[in-house]
Order: structure tokens, then sequence, then C-alpha cells
């Protein structure tokens, strides 16, 4: 992983997060900025695979397991779509919390992604 693109999609994930979540409380639906913000964690997420696909035959293999490292990739990616299905189909304040959670859910997914590519294992 590249640790740059790394910080990039925490702190847009950790943003849009943040924004879902105050605007759900304070009694705001899905919107455009809350569903936009979500379609820009998926197309920063879908980059990571690109990334994660080229990285080891360019050798930047990952030291730690190969198979936990997709499986949380793998999960991030659903997690934007999800939500936003969900948040779609239920029109309230709270799908507007879910988002952002789903949001904060992915930063963390990420970091941990970087940790697993970087750190070999014991």
């Amino acid at each position: 992983m590249i640790l740059w693109f790394t910080y990039l999609q925490v702190i847009v994930a950790v943003l849009v997060g943040l924004a879902a979540i105050v605007a759900g409380l304070a009694g705001r639906r899905p919107g455009d900025v809350t569903v936009g913000g979500m379609a820009l964690i998926l197309v920063l997420l879908l980059a990571q695979v690109v990334m994660a696909i080229v990285g080891p035959i360019a050798g930047n293999a990952p030291l730690g397991s190969g198979l936990e490292y997709w499986v949380y990739l793998v999960s991030a990616v659903l997690l934007p779509p999800a939500a936003v299905f969900w948040a779609l189909i239920e029109r309230s304040r709270w799908s507007t919390v879910i988002m952002g959670v789903a949001a904060l859910a992915v930063a963390v997914m990420v970091w941990r992604m970087q940790v697993i590519w970087t750190t070999p294992p014991l």
C-alpha cells in the first residue's frame, strides 16, 4: 500500500463519517453531500483494489497475510454501496447516521489494511 494514499483514504472516510453522523443527528435525511461522500469513499477504495493488484506485480508485496488483507478490502468495498442502498430505501435521519458509521468503519478497515500490508507476521 502507499502510505500517503492510506492517509488520504482515512481522512476522507473520517470527514465523511463525521459529517454524515452530525447531519443525521441534526435530523437531515440522506442527500447529495452524504451520498456523494460515500461515492467518493467507494472510488478511493476501487483505486485501492487496483493498487493491491498492481503492487505485488511491481514488487510491493504485502508483508502480512494476503488473505486477511483481501478480506478487509472486499468488505470495505461492500460497505459504502450497502449503506447507500439502505439509506435510499429507508430515507430517515438514522440512515444518514448509518452511512456515517459505515464511513468510519471503512476508515478503521483501511488503516488495518495498511498495518497488514507493512507488518510481517510474528
